[in-house]
């Protein structure tokens, strides 16, 4: 009796685990390239709705820059600070490129965020000018 019952509700409770996964689940396609000197990440995308993170260690008064290719879709990106800084938050991206200068030394995550988003995010730290330096 115990397994005819098991064998009836299995199926249901496997299809049941199957649906709720799938509401999370990684959706369209991505491509994402990390530069060997960690100073740059690239991402391109195709109706893609998920998130990704990246880390990158800075200094103070290191500047990004952000360059955004969006054919279609929402892109979100966010730029934070291991010990809480939080120089940059946009939820609604618009092709073009923009820069981000950080104000303290630490470990910087990168989050992209995508709504069926076609296109491509850049993000490569600009070479850092030590304006203290005699020539």
């Amino acid at each position: 009796m115990f397994f005819r019952k098991l064998i009836i509700f299995l199926p249901l409770i496997i299809a049941i685990i199957t649906s709720i996964s799938a509401c999370s689940a990684f959706e369209g396609s991505a491509a994402f390239v990390e530069n060997l000197n960690e100073k740059e990440f690239t991402m391109d995308f195709k109706e893609w709705s998920s998130h990704r993170k990246f880390e990158l260690s800075l200094e103070k008064g290191d500047v990004l820059q952000i360059e955004v290719v969006r054919e279609n879709g929402k892109i979100g990106l966010a730029v934070s600070g291991k010990n809480g800084s939080e120089p940059y938050t946009g939820s609604n991206l618009h092709s073009g490129v923009f820069t981000v200068t950080v104000s303290e030394e630490d470990i910087y995550e990168i989050r992209l965020n995508g709504k069926k988003a076609t296109g491509n995010v850049r993000v490569k730290k600009l070479e850092s000018i030590d304006e203290t330096k005699e020539e």
